[in-house]
């Protein structure tokens, strides 16, 4: 397999409404599911959920 087929590069957008986001890579194979991590926004000044968009 390719690289980037394997572990392709996610945008993980802010739930806060604040349209700040991270760029990672994940795993398709242990998680086919769309990532969700809890992470600092620095325009909310708080931790909050992160979600992957598509």
């Amino acid at each position: 397999m390719a690289r980037n087929e394997l572990r392709p590069v996610v945008k993980l957008r802010s739930t806060a409404g604040t349209g700040y986001t991270y760029v990672t890579r994940k795993n398709r194979r242990s998680g086919p599911e769309r990532m969700v991590l809890r992470k600092y926004d620095p325009v909310a000044r708080r931790h909050v959920d992160f979600r992957e968009e598509r």
